[in-house]
């Protein structure tokens, strides 16, 4: 049997609809050693399903009181997690928990500290989305490849992977959805850090199914990525 050495955190928002159904496919991998949930203050009954389920040992529950943000969210379960890797989960559909299969070898092996998962370097299925966010992630990705010298395809991918110490080491200050490009902005500002990346499946949401992420957050994100390359 595989190792159990993998720590899962999931932020969860107003989730009620899905949150259920991802954390049994997240349970379904061997490897996985626990799945540290956090519900950031939801108000749509995901709390009440959350405190009135029962859930596999593997499974830890943390509440907070109001809704904070994703990076609130990752930064509690990230002082929580044990296993030796680390990765997020988001807790709608978009993503297949499956892929972490592949995407924990690289680190496995000794050759990875940091695995990313790519929505856009093709292989895999992908739900034909939104064409704006294609191109906003696009413009994101390229700032980011052109500001920190990297040739990543997707910076804003939920699928990030990291071994324990890497992630105990980085301080993260955003509340928001800024945590994407922080993350990403701190870990390839470490050249010490070998960084892979392999595609995944997506099967991305449209607003109406409640997809959350909007051209504001890409403002936002333009501006978290020159603040944590010149400035901290």
């Amino acid at each position: 049997m595989r190792e159990k050495n993998l720590s899962i955190i999931m932020p969860v928002y107003n989730e009620k609809d899905t949150v259920k159904k991802i954390i049994s496919r997240v349970l379904l991998l061997e490897m996985v050693k626990e799945l540290i949930v956090v519900d950031d203050g939801s108000t749509d009954g995901t709390r009440e399903l959350l405190k009135n389920s029962s859930f596999d040992e593997r499974v830890r529950v943390i509440f907070h009181p109001v809704n904070m943000g994703k990076g609130a969210a990752l930064r509690t379960g990230f002082k929580e997690a044990k296993g030796d890797i680390v990765a997020i989960q988001d807790a709608d559909l978009e993503y297949d928990p499956n892929e972490f299969i592949e995407m924990i070898r690289p680190i496995e092996e000794g050759v990875a500290d940091v695995v990313y998962g790519s929505r856009l370097s093709g292989g895999k299925p992908q739900r034909v989305y939104m064409f704006w966010h294609k191109i906003g992630n696009n413009a994101l990705t390229f700032l980011t490849n052109f500001l920190f010298n990297s040739t990543l395809s997707d910076m804003e991918t939920c699928y990030k992977m990291f071994k324990r110490r890497v992630i105990s080491n980085i301080e993260i200050k955003s509340n928001g959805f800024s945590v994407e490009p922080e993350l990403t902005a701190k870990i390839l500002k470490n050249r010490d850090l070998r960084v892979y990346e392999l595609p995944i499946s997506y099967y991305g949401r449209t607003y109406a199914e409640g997809k959350k992420i909007s051209w504001k957050h890409g403002i936002t994100a333009i501006l978290t990525l020159f603040k944590f390359r010149f400035m901290d």
